[in-house]
């Protein structure tokens, strides 16, 4: 395992822990439970400070989610049984953690590490669109972000369609997607001479077949790369997931936890999704051995992250897991425009800055609440991961970002609601040189000339 824990004990508490009616999980153990933490340990969203410089209550959060994760477990959807952790498990597997990871292969190779708040290290940067796309765009928009120079890791965008077929979850036209989909990666990767780049991969996949079909060092993923193991909303899992995470430690991959807690959902307000994203990560090392978790809260009206009660948030949690762990984590920014609109690079800026300066590591940036087919490109994430190097090279105090955040915010936060789609990937790039078109280029210079007016001082 790349992580110290016991996976055939974790497995065997799926099968054997306590019973509990699916229906009656979160409304009669996972939420009261989140309630009575957050008001033990005084946890306060406050509305004017975004990024918040309290120590004592980051620790506060880091504990309310320990014991949120100790006292509630992962709730298994197939067995209906409960996996349990103790606090000495809990220990274990945190001091036996490691903060950093050599990831990707040969020149390419990245070391990912874990982060401080206020850290002058910049950020390890995931470039991913997190959106599907039309078949005949995959490639394009793969080489696309791959030209992207501050890439440190990519996660491609998804299929829904391979050789003109419906891809269906748990199908053979969802092996076949998959297939497709990580021979785009690796040829787009070798065209702009960057063969070992990190991969997360493969998003196309939905069912555990179509992960296990691509684990191969020659073509397809590589034990040099990431694969994700998906949460169910809050706190579930099913045996389709844990699969994952006996394949990914069996054939040798890096993992990483995907998490999506929900603000207005059971997780309640700020403060619930703040403690839950603590207990994820945990949960993402404890049960599917993770050496990142890739954490999207999201509010369930919107579905996007990039508004004051989200960024709050995140702003806690990142400095909670920083000052007491040695995890790595990145932050997925969730916006609620689309494609060349001013709003999106400044929600994207906005996400970016909060992330970095708590601690996190960024994973930018799906757009249109990550609903809509080729509304991406690398120019949003472009923006948002120079802000995070600025930040980072900067020095700059939590202070400083919440003046700035607070500027962002005052641009386009009423506008969350009503924020239009933009336009699709082709609109924006020349699809054959996988180049911005000057019209969206400048947008993108406009916006980086007046964040830097705000007070960021980009490195060029």
């Amino acid at each position: 395992m790349t992580t110290a824990y016991r996976i055939w004990e974790m497995m065997e508490r799926s099968k054997t822990g306590p019973h509990i009616d699916e229906d009656d999980f979160l409304p009669k153990l996972f939420t009261p439970t989140l309630k009575k933490l957050i008001k033990q340990y005084e946890i306060k969203y406050d509305p004017t400070t975004p990024v918040p410089a309290d120590d004592d209550m980051a620790d506060r959060i880091w504990q309310a989610g320990w014991d949120l994760f100790r006292e509630v477990g992962v709730y298994n959807t197939d067995s209906h049984r409960i996996i349990q952790v103790t606090d000495e498990e809990i220990k274990e597997a945190l001091y036996l953690a490691r903060g950093q990871y050599w990831v990707g292969e040969g020149k390419d190779a990245k070391l990912f590490k874990h982060r401080q708040v206020e850290d002058t290290e910049p950020p390890f940067c995931i470039f991913s669109p997190d959106i599907t796309v039309d078949e005949h765009l995959h490639h394009s928009m793969c080489a696309a972000y791959l030209k992207e120079p501050f890439l440190d890791g990519f996660c491609a965008p998804i299929l829904e369609d391979a050789v003109g077929q419906l891809i269906e979850s748990g199908g053979p036209t969802e092996i076949s997607g998959c297939i497709q989909h990580i021979y785009n990666m690796r040829l787009a990767a070798k065209q702009v001479g960057r063969p070992g780049t990190f991969f997360v991969a493969v998003g196309t996949a939905e069912h555990d077949a179509g992960q296990i079909a691509v684990s191969n060092n020659d073509w397809g993923v590589r034990t040099t790369d990431a694969r994700l193991v998906g949460s169910l909303t809050e706190f579930k899992t099913a045996d389709t997931l844990l699969n994952r995470s006996v394949h990914y430690a069996q054939y040798g991959c890096y993992t990483g936890n995907l998490t999506g807690p929900i603000y207005g959902g059971w997780c309640g307000g700020s403060e619930g999704v703040a403690v839950t994203l603590v207990a994820y990560s945990l949960k993402g090392l404890l049960i599917h051995g993770a050496i990142f978790n890739q954490h999207f809260p999201f509010h369930l009206n919107y579905g996007s992250n990039t508004t004051r009660e989200l960024l709050w948030p995140i702003a806690m949690a990142g400095q909670a897991m920083a000052r007491n762990s040695k995890l790595l984590y990145t932050s997925n920014g969730f916006a609620n425009s689309g494609p060349m609109t001013e709003m999106l690079f400044r929600e994207t800026a906005c996400h970016a800055l909060v992330s970095t300066v708590c601690g996190w590591h960024l994973w930018e940036m799906a757009s249109t609440r990550n609903k809509y087919r080729n509304r991406a490109t690398p120019m949003e994430a472009r923006l948002g991961v120079e802000v995070g190097h600025a930040v980072a090279n900067m020095g700059m105090t939590r202070e400083q970002a919440n003046a700035i955040a607070l500027k962002l915010l005052a641009t386009y936060e009423d506008q969350a609601a009503t924020a239009g789609k933009g336009k699709e990937y082709q609109e924006c790039y020349d699809v054959h040189k996988a180049l911005p078109t000057r019209e969206h280029y400048d947008m993108y210079r406009r916006v980086k000339d007046e964040i830097a007016a705000m007070g960021v001082e980009f490195p060029f």
